[in-house]
């Protein structure tokens, strides 16, 4: 009876490591400033139910804090120009982790 091992898959060459840092590097810093641009240039829209929240006792401030976050949130998340660098940046951010996740591996 022989017992068969699967030897590894080949390591990448360290260029493709290089080309893959280097490509997170340009996900997370060209999306960055596009992220911030419309950020800052965002107006939240009007939100009816925001108005329907009573403000005069502490627990209605605080509940009418909490909405308007989660509808800001959702608004920009809404915004093509947020929401697309945005998912490049993730993207870079999953990227990293799976190559750091793989650089035990790497044999020089």
């Amino acid at each position: 009876m022989s017992i068969e091992t699967e030897s590894p898959p080949p390591s990448p060459s360290i260029l493709n490591w290089t080309l893959g840092f280097l490509l997170v590097g340009l996900a997370w810093g060209l999306t960055t400033p596009f992220i911030r641009r419309a950020a800052v240039n965002f107006h939240p829209s009007p939100h009816a139910s925001l108005d329907r929240i009573e403000t005069s006792t502490k627990t209605g401030r605080v509940k009418y804090k909490v909405a308007k976050a989660v509808f800001t949130v959702l608004d920009l998340l809404r915004s093509p120009g947020y929401a697309v660098p945005l998912v490049i940046n993730l993207t870079g951010s999953v990227w990293f982790f799976l190559l750091i996740g793989k650089a035990g591996e790497l044999e020089f």
